[in-house]
């Protein structure tokens, strides 16, 4: 069998492994938020924090339960690797330098899961499972609970109650997260995924010396980093280790749990305003993306060019031979199309092009499908414009759910969007005219520029993958990436739930024959076409100083 042809019955098969999970797990997701009952651990959880489920929450109360838990959580996260010398389990590491503990807390806590450090080097056990793998879990929940807040905006009318946060951030993290994440650990685990406390212990002979690994906890949280899309490795080389993604059924099965609740999150979206066709129309816009970069993504990296190509089958420089092409293209299109940041290669080591879509991936705001919670939310903003755009053309009052589009929304919403790019493209400008930055760069001309530029938008698009090339590692970009991972992640969050809140106090508007049909392949087209557009006006010349130049001139 040809590596394209295993490439492609590898889609395939996870195409067909998303579509069974789509209607069940969706209408499941769509029970949990919805459900009036609580079970004796949420009661138990709600007792110890203090918290009343059963009180609706206005957009402003629900975004400072979103602010205040998670300060909360960079702060124990913070202090957990400060004291990483003194705690047990800690394998004799010391504790984490202030920088690179501000960036990490930072990291886990918005979902991103930026690693600028080796974790078998640096992290011990206690921090690995209490600190980590706990934020994997409720980082997650935060972004689903504000995605379910938005969609309640869009159900609800002539009311400004969005749900109850802590409510949802519980049940998200018990009942979804949780439950799939232990039937996830045991099938790693029979792959050949570790999952144990050992310490320190030597491999072997490596170069006339001796290998020293860690064992871990490893298959409990490579399972959460996928599901969660997260995307922390407890091994510096991340999904590419054998501890962590053992063989090539692993490695298809981390790509199905990365990408499984985004997309079916559409399908919680639809039964949760009443009209499943909507659901499938957002669904059909992310899967078009999602399989257009994928093809995109094989085609660059199986493309021969000169006798090194040939003889390996196409790009394999940075890249494990029982993955191969297909495996990590899906892989690192998945990865990046999402907040996940997991990667099972080095994309740096991808041709000029494929390091291009990875970071054209990320740019688009990680909405194809994007990440739990994130995805559904970033791409109903998208929704939004969309809609407003439409108006335009044929003078009307741009409608999206029964809900008019007015000013205020449609503010709210370009301020959703602008605030990445600002991010990304004001840290990379800066970066690269101060004189000390640039010296973290393994490369020069266009390749190092990429390295930088991909490093700002994995921070600021909360995705986490590196380019394998820049040294992170320095109190510049620790700072700066911390920053950028934190207004990244909440900023928008902001402007989401304020959009929330004003949409649920509309009255609504009775469909008419010049309503725009937004569950028609029509618009789903519109949608496509928007997305594209607006991040090629926003990112284009960024994209041709860096991997444009690079795939040109190779």
């Amino acid at each position: 069998m040809s590596p394209v042809t295993a490439g492609a019955l590898q889609l395939l098969a996870l195409t067909a492994a998303l579509a069974l999970a789509y209607r069940p797990l969706g209408d499941y997701m769509a029970k949990v938020y919805s459900s009036e009952k609580h079970c004796k651990p949420e009661k138990w959880i709600y007792k110890a924090i203090g918290a009343n489920p059963t009180a609706e929450m206005r957009w402003p109360a629900y975004l400072r339960g979103v602010l205040a838990f998670s300060a909360v959580s960079v702060l124990f996260l913070y202090l957990l690797q400060r004291a990483q010398g003194i705690l047990p389990g800690s394998l004799g590491f010391a504790a984490i330098d202030p920088d690179q503990a501000f960036n990490t807390a930072a990291s886990f806590v918005a979902n991103t899961n930026w690693q600028s450090y080796a974790g078998e080097q640096a992290m011990g056990h206690v921090v690995q499972t209490g600190g980590l793998a706990v934020q994997n879990f409720v980082s997650a929940a935060v972004g689903m609970a504000v995605a379910v807040a938005l969609v309640r905006g869009f159900a609800r009318s002539r009311t400004g109650e969005l749900g109850n946060f802590w409510a949802d951030l519980v049940r998200g993290t018990l009942r979804i997260l949780l439950p799939i994440s232990v039937i996830g650990a045991i099938v790693l685990v029979a792959c050949g995924a570790i999952q144990n406390f050992a310490g320190i212990h030597e491999v072997g002979q490596f170069m006339g010396g001796t290998q020293q690994w860690n064992g871990g906890a490893v298959a409990s949280q490579e399972v959460i980093k996928e599901l969660g899309t997260n995307g922390g490795g407890y091994f510096n080389a991340n999904s590419a280790h054998p501890f962590e993604n053992p063989t090539p059924f692993s490695n298809l099965f981390e790509i199905f749990l990365i990408l499984v609740i985004p997309f079916a999150m559409t399908r919680t979206f639809g039964r949760m305003v009443g009209s499943l066709r909507q659901g499938y129309a957002i669904l059909a816009t992310m899967a078009v993306i999602w399989l257009g970069f994928t093809a995109l993504m094989m085609w660059t990296e199986f493309a021969h060019h000169g006798p090194a190509f040939e003889a390996a089958g196409g790009a394999m420089e940075g890249k494990e031979t029982r993955f191969g092409i297909g495996g990590s293209s899906i892989f690192a299109v998945a990865s990046t199309l999402t907040s996940t940041g997991a990667v099972n290669s080095f994309h740096s080591s991808y041709t000029g092009f494929g390091g291009g879509i990875a970071m054209l991936g990320m740019q688009l705001g990680e909405i194809a499908p994007g990440g739990v919670g994130s995805g559904l939310y970033g791409m109903l903003i998208m929704a939004i414009i969309a809609v407003f755009i439409a108006g335009l053309m044929v003078g009307r009052t741009p409608e999206y759910l029964g809900k008019k589009i007015g000013t205020r929304e449609i503010k709210l919403a370009a301020c959703y969007i602008l605030i990445t790019p600002a991010l990304v493209l004001c840290f990379t400008a800066a970066a690269m005219a101060l004189p000390t930055p640039p010296h973290s760069m393994l490369n020069p001309g266009a390749h190092g520029f990429s390295e930088v530029l991909y490093a700002y938008t994995s921070g600021a698009n909360n995705n986490g993958s590196a380019f394998a090339g820049l040294n992170a590692d320095t109190q510049w970009f620790n700072s700066t990436i911390g920053i950028a991972m934190l207004l990244g992640r909440f900023l928008p969050m902001v402007f989401v739930l304020a959009l929330a809140g004003s949409l649920a106090e509309q009255k609504p508007v009775p469909e008419t024959a010049g309503t725009l049909r937004t569950d028609k392949p029509l618009y789903a087209g519109l949608l496509v076409g928007t997305i594209i557009i607006i991040t090629g006006l926003t990112y284009f010349p960024a994209l041709a100083l860096g991997p444009l130049a690079e795939g040109l001139a190779s």
